[in-house]
């Protein structure tokens, strides 16, 4: 027996490290896999330890290790789908140009509204169908029945008795452009909006002004056809008169319009801002503790009363529009016989409707073509004068020192952009508004206020964005 001593000592090592040898091959066909639950364990076991490579001893498959892991696993998930679905604090970029086009495509519809007005096209549509029609007559047939019904308006009637089916097209169609270029504005804002919304692509602010502003130019349908309306009834304005639009709706249509541009701007310039500034804390503390300075307080509240000027004289237009206003007195700067008509004439009776003639101030302000048109000019004048003594001030004393160079730049532009425009006022009522001098003076006041609201933009940064700023600055500090 001694001769099987060595061999037994050489294979009792293999003997106790694999059990195998002991089962037959029978057993070994007929044993069934383990449980999934008892898979999944071994698995998490596994993992445990690769995950901690100090963890020397292998652990149970209920050890302390194992389990929490197992149960924060579901926590962690959950947090994850929480992030991806929570707002940004910075909305993208994309956003931005986004809102930048679509201001740009507001500003074209601004002077194309201008354009169908003064070749009086805006009167040749009488029915408002916002989905049907987006599409022109396609036969002569429906030609005939959209003329009929303009033939019964009193445009046709007072004016235009004498126009055929051919010459009716050329102010359909520019009265049909007006229109199609507002459903293509606001299918073109309205989708993308929800799109960005709904992929999270905006911050929470952001996503409250594409809401508003997409209310908004539902709102600015609505308007546009409330005036149009007003020109197709008699009972809107004096018998005999030239038929006409309300000049008061005339003014909210117009109102309404510059606003949705000026929030679509404001709204594109912001994101941009705000992803420049993050981009570089540092530089950006120092730019907004220059904003900060005492001295830039006094020009930063008259460039918003500028902005406030600005706008009511863009509406003081549009009552002259509306009237007509500007085919009288086509001189400057006298009217007529002085600087002023007389006082009969600006404060006159024939505008009042109550007998107590409680209503003539405001009525003649309002309705009076002459002082309608004195007004627009004092108005003007006002805001002339007002960008030229802003910026005196903003080139004297602490404010020069104390204004960042891109205020001092954006002032010079608004200079530019005023005189422009008195320029071309001026030129468009000496020589009694022909049609492409009006659409650019009408140009060149979205161009002013444009140039008012990028100047009064660089001197204000909200307070979500400095906050954001000095968080960035905050995380980006190393600790000693």
């Amino acid at each position: 027996m001694s001769f099987l001593i060595p061999g037994l000592r050489r294979a009792a090592p293999r003997l106790v490290a694999s059990p195998s040898p002991f089962v037959c091959r029978q057993c070994l066909r007929h044993r069934q896999p383990p449980p999934r639950i008892l898979q999944s364990l071994r698995q998490l076991r596994h993992a445990s330890t690769e995950s901690s490579p100090a963890q020397t001893k292998p652990a149970r498959f209920f050890s302390a290790s194992a389990v929490p892991a197992a149960v924060t696993a579901t926590p962690r998930a959950a947090a994850a789908a929480g992030a991806k679905r929570r707002f940004p604090e910075t909305s993208s970029k994309s956003v931005a140009y986004w809102l930048i086009g679509s201001a740009a495509s507001v500003f074209g519809i601004v002077v194309f509204g201008g354009l169908t007005r003064l070749t009086e096209s805006g009167l040749s549509i009488t029915e408002w169908k916002p989905v049907t029609g987006s599409l022109p007559p396609l036969t002569q047939a429906h030609w005939e029945a959209e003329f009929e019904k303009y033939r019964a308006s009193p445009e046709f009637r007072l004016l235009n008795s004498h126009m055929d089916v051919e010459e009716f097209k050329k102010i359909y169609y520019m009265e049909w452009t007006h229109r199609l270029w507002g459903r293509l504005i606001g299918l073109s804002f309205v989708a993308p909006a929800v799109y960005f919304v709904a992929r999270r692509r905006v911050s929470p602010r952001v996503a409250a002004h594409l809401l508003g502003i997409s209310a908004l130019i539902g709102f600015q349908g609505f308007v546009g056809w409330w005036m149009v309306k007003s020109g197709l009834k008699d009972d809107l304005f004096a018998p005999g008169s030239h038929p006409r639009v309300s000049q008061y709706r005339l003014a909210a249509h117009l109102a309404t319009a510059f606003v949705c541009y000026s929030w679509m701007l404001l709204a594109g310039l912001g994101i941009l801002r705000a992803r420049r500034l993050l981009a570089d804390p540092a530089a950006a503390a120092k730019a907004l503790a220059a904003l900060r300075n005492p001295a830039v307080a006094p020009f930063r509240r008259s460039v918003t009363a500028l902005a406030v000027l600005v706008f009511t004289t863009v509406l003081s237009g549009a009552l002259v529009a509306g009237l007509d206003a500007g085919l009288i007195y086509n001189e400057f700067p006298r009217m007529g016989l002085g600087l002023t008509p007389p006082r009969s004439e600006l404060w006159d009776r024939f505008y009042s409707r109550r007998e107590d003639g409680a209503d003539l101030w405001w009525r003649n302000l309002l309705e009076n073509p002459s002082l309608v048109q004195l007004d627009h000019r004092i108005l003007a004048t006002t805001t002339f004068c007002a960008v030229l003594a802003l910026f005196a001030y903003s080139r004297t004393g602490r404010v020069a020192a104390a204004l960042p160079k891109s205020a001092r730049k954006g002032m010079l532009g608004v200079v530019h952009l005023v005189s422009l425009q008195v320029a071309l006022g001026i030129s468009t009522l000496i020589y009694m508004v022909p049609i492409s001098l009006a659409a650019a003076h009408q140009a060149g006041s979205l161009a002013l206020l444009t140039g008012v609201l990028v100047l009064g933009h660089r001197l204000r940064v909200p307070k979500s964005t400095l906050a954001q700023v000095q968080k960035k600055l905050a995380s980006t500090v190393t600790p000693r």
